[in-house]
């Protein structure tokens, strides 16, 4: 009996070890990354000569338009600064900018330029202003609210009261017209009243250098720099009505 028990507890004790050797489980080691594949590069598809047509340079792109308002002014004509020159001094009597709504003063602008930038067609229709009491018309650089220089002075592109006389304004505008507004300034009033100086510097140039593309016109109007300022007799310094240039609305 003895021997038999000795034998059960021995075979008992190698069981239980058994049992606790398989319990014991070993972690495997994590898989290394993988990296992932290359995206399969894809050649860009040549442009069929069929779908290059350098003609199109020569038709409207980029279209911008303005709604012009007295209330677009920067401020009222009997603020005129004591030092302003007297080229830009009203010689009629005044109106405050509410009366001018009040009457009616306001036009619609459109500026097409061409896929080239060669060219900028103008269009205005101009409503409730006498028109023979216009003396300038011009497209100034500046955001709204800021009196900023002469871009395009339209006298120096066409006959203004004759262009002007049945309320609809429309005339071409080329390189050549943005250059003489900036070679008719003279003086320090001059400089500072004409031509639209480009921010970044110029190889060609020491001096700032001012705009005188119609490519560079294009541009401030991107960057909504742009705005027309009907001047009148009696609105000489700040402008009659004044609207802000935009890229064409959705209709």
């Amino acid at each position: 009996m003895d021997g038999r028990r000795v034998v059960v507890v021995g075979v008992l004790l190698l069981g239980g070890c058994d049992t606790r050797a398989e319990g014991r489980t070993t972690a495997a080691p994590d898989p290394a990354p993988v990296a992932p594949a290359p995206a399969p590069t894809v050649a860009a598809p040549a442009v069929a000569a069929g779908e290059l047509d350098p003609g199109r340079g020569t038709q409207i792109g980029a279209i911008f338009e303005a709604y012009l308002s007295p209330h677009q002014e920067g401020d009222e004509e009997e603020n005129t600064p004591a030092t302003t020159p007297k080229q830009f001094r009203s010689t009629t009597p005044s109106q405050n900018r509410a009366a001018r709504e009040a009457a009616g003063h306001r036009a619609h602008g459109q500026v097409r330029f061409t896929n080239d930038f060669s060219r900028a067609f103008v269009d205005v229709k101009i409503e409730g202003i006498d028109l023979k009491s216009i003396n300038m018309f011009h497209i100034h650089c500046g955001k709204p609210g800021i009196l900023g220089p002469i871009l395009v002075d339209f006298a120096h592109a066409t006959d203004l009261q004759g262009n002007l006389a049945d309320g609809m304004f429309s005339v071409e505008i080329r390189n050549e017209h943005l250059v003489q507004t900036v070679e008719h300034a003279h003086g320090l009033v001059g400089a500072f009243t004409t031509g639209c100086v480009i921010p970044s510097p110029s190889l060609g140039s020491v001096a700032p250098v001012k705009v005188s593309t119609v490519a560079g016109m294009a541009q401030l109007a991107r960057d909504g720099e742009l705005y027309f300022n009907l001047h009148t007799t009696g609105q000489s310094y700040f402008g009659d009505i004044r609207g802000q240039i935009h890229p064409l609305a959705p209709r």
